[in-house]
């Protein structure tokens, strides 16, 4: 495990955060306020300023989630305490490496959801998911009335905790979620130290649908990924334990990309390897499977979504937003609401 480069990592990811908007585009989408943001990039970032700033606004959240359950508005209380546990994702996440600070913030956030899990409307329960010689962690949630399961796959750099506002959208629109941790990510890189490669992303993916099939057959079995998790989504496709799938601006290994230095960096920690993304021209496709791509997409071209669109099978279909970049941020909640109609349906359109 890389130990060298820990620091100068973080001065990078905090000197990014400092200049460009552009990179809080992603945790703005998934739930934290813009005035709290605000807050926090009005003074120059230095490591104990992120950590004390987001610990501090988390504090307050729960404070207000509180309340919120004592008057026994339980929506409120449990979108406070996510938001609570959002902050406290965002201090684990600045730590690159696995050591007993990253293992603490994690901690935290993980019980700041399930005291939100304690309060909402829709059941969870907790599972685990052997792989090899590891665990990886994750979490399922029910509606009253399913018509179906969504497994989601997160990104490289992300966790379970971070997307719940992909849970919630595909909740109320009543479809289990299942959403797990993969190599790399989140509890399962904090718990077990399981680092992501090309073949345990494989076995992960393998397992996570016989696993989610074992226990729901009697229901349809969808994937929805974004980035590299839409890349694993339509590596999913070729399962015929699944039966449709959505990838939001899958990531392709033949992409010359000069990703962020920081970015890089923080990769090193959780891979084996310097990739681990699949190869789409070894896959058979055999289920439908819904691309989107924004036009302005700095990391995905035209041209490989165009080339991996032609060889999808039968029932495919592309959508494409002019003005969006990678993984179409500001239209994801749109995206989710048009998936969840075509998972039930097959039909796509704006009319939502």
């Amino acid at each position: 495990m890389p130990q060298k480069n820990t620091f100068s990592t973080i001065d990078k990811t905090l000197l990014t955060a400092g200049l460009m908007d552009g990179f809080w585009d992603r945790w703005l989408v998934h739930g934290v306020e813009k005035e709290d943001l605000e807050r926090i990039r009005s003074s120059r970032f230095t490591k104990d300023k992120w950590l004390n700033g987001w610990n501090e606004l988390a504090n307050k959240k729960i404070i207000e989630a509180s309340k919120y359950k004592q008057m026994k508005e339980f929506n409120e209380a449990e979108l406070k305490f996510q938001t609570a546990g959002l902050y406290f994702q965002l201090n684990q996440w600045l730590i690159p490496e696995r050591n007993k600070e990253k293992a603490h913030w994690t901690n935290v956030s993980l019980r700041a959801f399930e005291i939100a899990d304690s309060v909402s409307g829709y059941e969870t329960t907790y599972a685990h998911l052997p792989l090899d010689m590891y665990q990886c962690y994750g979490r399922i949630r029910y509606p009253k009335n399913p018509v179906g399961v969504v497994i989601i796959i997160n990104p490289l750099d992300s966790s379970k905790e971070e997307l719940f506002t992909y849970e919630v959208d595909f909740l109320k629109r009543d479809f289990i979620t299942v959403s797990f941790d993969g190599p790399g990510q989140g509890q399962t890189f904090i718990s077990s130290g399981l680092r992501g490669s090309i073949k345990s992303w494989e076995t992960f993916m393998d397992d996570l649908i016989d696993f989610t099939y074992s226990q729901f057959s009697f229901l349809p079995i969808h994937l929805f990924g974004t980035s590299s998790g839409a890349a694993w989504a339509v590596y999913g496709s070729c399962n015929p334990k699944i039966s449709k799938v959505v990838g939001v601006s899958p990531a392709f290994k033949n992409e010359e990309i000069r990703l962020p230095d920081y970015f890089m960096e923080r990769t090193s920690f959780i891979l084996e390897e310097p990739s681990m993304l699949p190869s789409y021209e070894r896959m058979d496709f055999i289920n439908p499977v819904l691309l989107v791509h924004g036009k302005k997409d700095v990391m995905v071209s035209d041209e490989n979504i165009y080339s991996l669109y032609e060889q999808l099978p039968d029932g495919k279909s592309l959508l494409e937003f002019e003005h969006e970049g990678h993984c179409c941020n500001y239209k994801l909640q749109e995206i989710r609401e048009l998936a969840a109609k075509w998972f039930k349906e097959g039909t796509i359109n704006n009319d939502i």
